[in-house]
């Protein structure tokens, strides 16, 4: 009726005539039930949390449809954000190469999580990488989320921190990626609400670790521990994706790069943890406390932590000070002594988490930035929460979201509308709410909730009950604080953006200190276990994240002033405090960043598909503005380009080279291309938000005409080319015809001349015509003493290739300054062998760090009959050419230090690339399973499909009869002796894998000198192929010892010559 498009077929609302909230759930509603998720608000995203799996949705060919295309010519989807983003940094269709950040922002359960995922996931498809650290990347995620993430009542898989992933690009490839990470809800490990869980990792553990490690780390059955009071629950209700999701955890683990012994000692910390929570207090006569069992947990915890047992009962059950210079020994109850103990707990698990984020950076950092990088920052941040009873956290949660739409009203309305008016252009204000006093109400200094908090926190004396005192004073008549009724009861309501949150104070003091008990920090400084004295000698920085270099922040040392306390002492940043500082941080980061936004929408409380709750979709959509953002996106102007830039950037489309940044040719050139609702400005051009698009299909049209264009004059100049190069061919011809021709001639009359000499000159007898004795000698044959040894032959053979190691971060000093700042990371060289796809570099990393790579386990004497040494892919392809499917050899790589799988496939020959991930374990490019060794690797996939291939490996393709194509990668302690079969006792090359006659095999006895053929006179031909090494420690002086050793290399034409001459003077 109002010549609407039919109902649920529009993909920009912006696009609508007329909207009202109404036509808007309308809208929403009919695409959620048709399975469209997805909605265009403008250049902002809608995604409606469908709570189960849409068949096709995130499949390969849909990725593919959203590969630098326009916005508008697919459907809306979240990927279509991710080839937005790409398409910014690397300038595509017009556009100015800056720095992207994605904000997405929605309720706890919305599908933020996964939206990250998903826009990470198509960022790398995008790249077209062949290298394992996309991979790497997209394994980040995953492994953060068993850390980090929990069930709660709102959300299956809720994040109880905040990240922000920074993906670096250089040329449109990711060269890294580095994690900030925010404000760990630590307390979830001690206590939980009803019916939600702990982190994910103690669930998995259980599920996944085996028997004996178990047993060996006293774990009994997750109801045993007081840490998961959930915890059989969650086990029995799905202990199959438990397991998988363990064994996808140490996948992940390994891809990354943690080591073996990273992850024993992570999992030791997890148990370790989980002993602590069933130490049990009791209290004497004299209300001290004490430990029940000394032997049972509190001791399993300190072996596993490598801590004196006695230390930790000590510590745990009363507190030494020193009063006048004497100790005086105060003793806890076993309510201070329980706290304790937790405080221990969420300490360990809380430096555990910060260790692995430090560790992630330093294995994916990149190399330092340079101006041609490019940036795509992801926020994924924890929702807004609201439950029956909220506590510190959701305080934090939901003022960092506070923030979050406070950066977005700044971003799409104020600053907006701001330039409009500043510029002078033609436009009508749009109102929305400000919830900048909300902000000052938390932030403000001196009188802010979280200032007030930590002045409280300061007070010896100072308690939640005062603290909420001091709230009800200061921010009396404030319109978004609410007192309680209940004077007594510690509690206060605030109004934020998404509605009414009433918040308890209890433990609000308790959790802003975050203190240890005395003494604690010293006895894991001290502790055996080397990750544990690592981590808790690290720093923690001014944002709450896990510093282990302990870099001084000097910009941060000049700011602040020198002032001591009141007490004389340095007082310990409180986690209020690094809160503000991690948000002012997060916002400066994006501000430097051209924003994308994408608003997560939850359809129902209750967590299930196909239920579409509309008045509960309807307070989402109003309270984070979409009405307002829809009006502005309409009527606005998304795209405001300064007149230079403009003028730079499309200057082509008057196809003038050299143009000048001013208005009249802004005007020029906006009325050339044809596009019309745009508007000039004072100093800039506004444009709607598909006016990028409108010009990036110029471009194209455009850009097809200057190919042609080239391609007609590259031609016609290759044409002219073609004949000055056919006539020069023509002459050249010529004159080696001209030239033949002579030798010809020539060669006639000196044939004419001999035959009148042997005719007519009697004296020369004829012997000198037909050899004898008058015949010349042959060259004399060169002998070899001038030839220098080769670099790594000489003595070393006798020496062992001794081990080599990398060691790992750098242990921080102890300092109560809260001035420390990130670690900074370079990435891993590969320079140290020499230059990367150099013959000599790649020998070089073979021989010192692969050379254990080619053996059989079985037999440690041989060299895999799979192993090829630096070989072309051609040379492959010819060993595997007649072979059956499946046949199959591992070769080192040519090109870089690696290794690349060839096998024979249906019709060719298929080529995959082997990495080495910085914890010495293997990874095909592109598979996600990771493998410990080589042998490994072949093993797995006998039995298993690679991603695009349907075969298995059946069969080793082995050396060719008499060739070693290794030799110069075996290292100068093993020497060679060639192994021969009778070719009657070949195995047939078509039957089940197995050792081939050509097999190298070690001499276990010093190889004695060649045998000669007694049919022959002369000395017998060196034969240049050798065979397998043996590992040899003892001297051996004898030569008939040492002719079993390679010969040194000889010069080619040399050789040639020696071979030659001994065939002719001994006739074989």
């Amino acid at each position: 009726m109002d010549g609407r498009p039919a109902l649920g077929k529009v993909e920009d609302l912006a696009t609508l005539a007329k909207l009202d909230d109404k036509v808007l759930l309308e809208e929403l509603r009919a695409r959620y039930r048709n399975n469209d998720i997805y909605t265009y608000v403008g250049d902002i995203l809608i995604a409606v949390n469908p709570f189960r799996e849409i068949p096709g949705l995130y499949e390969d060919a849909e990725s593919q449809r959203y590969f630098l295309e326009q916005k508008s010519s697919n459907p809306p989807h979240i990927f279509a954000v991710a080839d937005t983003t790409y398409q910014n940094i690397i300038g595509y269709g017009g556009r100015v190469p800056q720095n992207q950040c994605v904000l997405i922002s929605g309720e706890s359960g919305a599908g933020k999580t996964e939206s990250t995922k998903l826009i990470i996931k198509q960022l790398i498809e995008l790249c077209r990488g062949n290298t394992q650290l996309e991979q790497q990347i997209l394994q980040v995620n995953p492994l953060l989320e068993s850390f980090g993430n929990a069930q709660t009542l709102m959300n299956d898989n809720s994040s109880r921190f905040g990240k922000y992933i920074q993906l670096v690009f250089k040329d449109g490839h990711v060269m890294g990626a580095k994690i900030s990470e925010y404000l760990l809800e630590k307390s979830r490990v001690v206590s939980q609400g009803k019916n939600e869980e702990n982190f994910h990792i103690f669930y998995y553990m259980f599920a996944g670790l085996s028997n004996e490690f178990k047993a060996a780390h006293y774990l009994q059955s997750a109801d045993k521990f007081r840490y998961l009071t959930n915890g059989a629950c969650s086990l029995s209700r799905d202990p199959s994706l438990m397991k998988s999701r363990y064994e996808d955890l140490v996948n992940a683990m390994d891809m990354v790069g943690f080591t073996d012994e990273d992850q024993m000692s992570t999992f030791n910390m997890l148990a370790s943890v989980l002993h602590l929570g069933n130490v049990t207090f009791g209290m004497d006569d004299n209300d001290a406390a004490f430990i029940e069992d000394e032997n049972g947990a509190v001791k399993v915890a300190s072996k596993l932590l490598g801590i004196s047992t006695q230390e930790v009962v000590g510590t745990l059950t009363a507190m030494v000070t020193f009063t006048r210079g004497e100790q005086v020994k105060r003793n806890y109850t076993a309510e201070r002594a329980r706290d304790a103990c937790d405080a221990m707990a969420k300490a360990i698990y809380g430096r555990l988490f910060g260790w692995i984020v430090n560790k992630v950076n330093q294995l994916l950092a990149p190399p330092l930035m340079h101006a041609e990088q490019r940036e795509i920052g992801i926020l994924d941040i924890f929702g807004f929460e609201h439950f029956e009873k909220n506590s510190f956290e959701q305080a934090c949660i939901n003022l960092a979201n506070e923030q979050l739409q406070f950066f977005f009203n700044q971003h799409v309305f104020k600053l907006e509308q701001d330039e409009y008016t500043k510029e002078g252009i033609d436009w009508t204000e749009i109102k929305f709410v400000d919830n900048q006093p909300l902000l000052n109400l938390f932030l403000n200094k001196p009188i802010g909730i979280l200032s007030l908090l930590d002045e409280e926190s300061n007070f010896p004396k100072g308690s939640d009950h005062t603290f909420v005192d001091k709230l009800n004073i200061h921010f009396h008549g404030n319109d978004y604080y609410e007192k309680s009724q209940q004077s007594t009861s510690g509690k206060f309501t605030i109004h934020h953006y998404a509605g009414k949150v009433a918040y308890d104070s209890s433990f609000w003091l308790e959790k802003n200190r975050d203190t240890l008990p005395p003494g604690v920090m010293e006895i894991f400084q001290g502790s055996t276990d080397e990750l544990v004295k690592l981590m808790f000698r690290g720093q923690v920085t001014r944002t709450g994240s896990l510093s282990l270099q302990a870099r001084k922040s000097m910009s941060r040392r000049t700011r602040r002033s020198k002032k001591p306390s009141m007490d004389g002492r340095k007082r310990k940043l409180t986690v209020g405090g690094q809160f503000k500082n991690s948000l002012q941080i997060l916002m400066e980061r994006m501000m430097s960043s051209s924003p994308v936004f994408v608003r997560c929408l939850k359809p129902n409380h209750v967590k299930v598909p196909g239920k579409f709750d509309e008045t509960y979709i309807r307070n989402q959509l109003l309270y984070t503005g979409m009405l307002e953002t829809i009006k502005i996106r309409r009527e606005g102007f998304a795209v405001r380009p300064s007149f230079p830039e403009f003028v730079e950037k499309y200057k082509i489309i008057l196809c003038k080279p050299s143009l000048e940044g001013n208005k009249q040719n802004c005007v020029q050139i906006l009325k050339a291309s044809k596009i019309t609702g745009w508007q000039v400005g004072k100093t800039k051009v506004f444009m709607k938000y598909y006016h990028l698009e409108q010009l990036s299909e110029i471009f194209k049209v455009m850009g097809k005409s200057a190919v042609h264009f080239q391609k007609v004059v590259r031609g016609f100049l290759a044409r002219q080319r073609v004949k000055v190069l056919r006539l020069e061919a023509q002459k050249q011809t010529q004159r080696v015809y001209n030239f033949l021709s002579q030798i010809n001639n020539l060669s006639i009359e000196f044939n004419n001349h001999q035959h009148s000499a042997r005719v007519h000159d009697k004296s020369i007898p004829p012997a000198y015509f037909t050899g004898g004795d008058y015949a010349l000698p042959p060259p004399p044959v060169p002998t070899f003493d001038g030839v220098a040894t080769p670099p790594g032959s000489g003595n070393k053979y006798m020496e062992p290739v001794g081990p080599t190691s990398r060691s790992f971060g750098t242990q921080a000093e102890n300092s109560d300054s809260d001035q420390f700042s990130d670690d900074e990371f370079k990435p891993i060289s590969s320079t140290q062998f020499g230059t990367p796809g150099t013959r000599q570099a790649t020998v070089k990393w073979f021989k010192e760090t692969q050379a254990q790579q080619v053996y059989d386990p079985a037999v440690s004497s041989f060299i895999a009959e799979w192993f090829h040494g630096v070989i072309s892919r051609r040379s492959s392809e010819v060993l595997l050419g007649s072979k059956p499917i499946g046949c199959f050899l591992i070769r080192v790589s040519e090109s870089r230090f690696g290794y690349s799988l060839s096998f024979r496939a249906e019709g060719r020959v298929r080529h995959y690339m082997i990495d080495q991930l910085p914890n010495k374990k293997f990874v095909i490019v592109g598979e996600k399973k990771v493998h410990r060794t080589l042998k490994d690797l072949v093993d797995y996939y006998s039995t298993n499909h690679l991603s695009n291939w349907d075969g298995y490996l059946s069969e080793s393709c082995g050396q060719e009869d008499g060739n070693c194509d290794y030799q110069e990668l075996i290292a100068d302690n093993y020497y060679f002796k060639l192994e021969q079969e009778a070719p009657s006792h070949r195995p047939n090359s078509s039957g089940p894998r197995r050792q081939q006659a050509s097999r190298i095999r070690a001499s276990r006895t010093p190889v004695g000198a060649p045998q000669r053929d007694p049919t022959v006179s002369g000395p017998p031909i060196p034969d240049r192929n050798y065979t397998i090494p043996k590992n040899t420690n003892v001297k051996i002086r004898s030569s008939a010892a040492m002719s079993g050793r390679p010969l040194p290399q000889r010069p080619d034409e040399a050789h040639k010559r020696l071979l030659q001459n001994q065939r002719t003077k001994y006739d074989y």
